[in-house]
């Protein structure tokens, strides 16, 4: 098992829209997870500038580009399974099953975090333009020795 810490930032529903406050929240994570409803390529393109990216596909990404981003993502990093689709009402698999430890997901624009059976259900919100009376945030996941730790992390817009 890798002994070294791991940080992956985790973002969603940018809308087309990257927040300098977002870009900063995410420096000094080694990879950046986007949950989908990107909104244009250029959030993608200046998300690689701080990490390298694994983006999937959200309701909203329908233009040509949008449609070559993968409808659901499985990643590993530091021992440990990573799950990855917009809409969490979309999950056709069960993750305790696949031996998926943490399943990331968008669509709600609501930032939550939810352990079931040993799986972390984690929703950063939504990072873009604000909806509702909801916070614009983004979540950081550390994992060292097999263990994960969240925290979300609201945006001063």
């Amino acid at each position: 098992m890798e002994q070294s810490t791991r940080k992956i930032g985790v973002i969603s529903d940018t809308h087309g829209l990257l927040r300098p406050q977002a870009v900063e929240a995410l420096r000094g994570v080694e990879l950046i997870l986007h949950a989908g409803d990107v909104g244009a390529p250029e959030i993608l393109e200046d998300l690689r500038k701080v990490a390298p990216v694994r983006a999937v596909r959200g309701n909203v990404d329908v233009d040509p580009w949008a449609r070559r981003l993968p409808g659901t993502d499985l990643v590993e990093i530091g021992g440990v399974s990573i799950y990855m689709l917009h809409s969490l009402a979309e999950l056709d698999l069960d993750p305790k099953a696949g031996g998926i430890r943490v399943v990331i997901f968008g669509h709600s624009h609501r930032p939550e975090a939810t352990e079931k059976d040993g799986v972390l259900y984690l929703n950063p919100g939504a990072a873009g333009a604000r909806r509702f009376n909801l916070p614009v945030s983004v979540a950081r996941l550390t994992i060292a020795r097999g263990i994960v730790q969240h925290e979300h992390l609201t945006l001063p817009v």
